[in-house]
């Protein structure tokens, strides 16, 4: 399941035309956690895209969040980000 999940995520983050992209699975770090056992995934989320050029954190945090969309209320439990300009 978590290798599907991870290909959607890929699928709507492509929305930000990222030039970097990684995704990790920490489920089963958190086997037995209540949003693990209700079906949602521990995700850890490297991207880099022109979109974050010039955005606090929050702001590149809302722009995945909005990407994402109903993803963190269903597959989605937890999600470690890490977003940053090509700049970095």
């Amino acid at each position: 399941m978590s290798l599907e999940t991870i290909e959607k995520m890929k699928q709507r983050l492509a929305s930000l035309s990222p030039s970097e992209i990684t995704i990790g699975d920490d489920s089963a770090l958190h086997a037995g956690h209540a949003g693990a056992r209700d079906g949602g995934g521990h995700y850890r989320l490297r991207i880099v895209a022109e979109c974050f050029d010039g955005k606090n954190t929050v702001a590149r945090h809302r722009i995945v969040y909005d990407a994402l969309g109903d993803m963190m209320r269903n597959e989605i439990h937890a999600l470690v980000i890490q977003a940053l300009p090509p700049t970095h």
